[in-house]
């Protein structure tokens, strides 16, 4: 999965992005990896699994980050799918 982040925002979130990517919003400062663990923890909490099975594999020092996450295909691809779901 690839996100765009922007970090020093308000508060945490992630939302649908564009076709190639999700966008995630972080409190946390790129500072010493902080925004980072910060993505890490966000994304594992929306997707319901541990934070273990989420891992950042390029982007370290970019906007645009890979991660890949772990877990039941089809729960994460539906849970993706929700964020591009018009509100209710």
């Amino acid at each position: 999965m690839t996100l765009r982040v922007t970090p020093r925002a308000g508060r945490d979130s992630l939302a649908a992005g564009t076709d190639e990517h999700l966008a995630a919003r972080l409190a946390a400062a790129p500072v010493d990896g902080a925004a980072n663990d910060a993505l890490v923890a966000l994304v594992a909490r929306h997707f319901g699994v541990a934070r273990r099975d989420v891992a950042l594999v390029a982007g370290q020092t970019a906007r645009l980050k890979r991660l890949t996450v772990r877990g039941d295909p089809a729960a994460l691809a539906q849970r993706a799918a929700s964020l591009y779901a018009p509100p209710s």
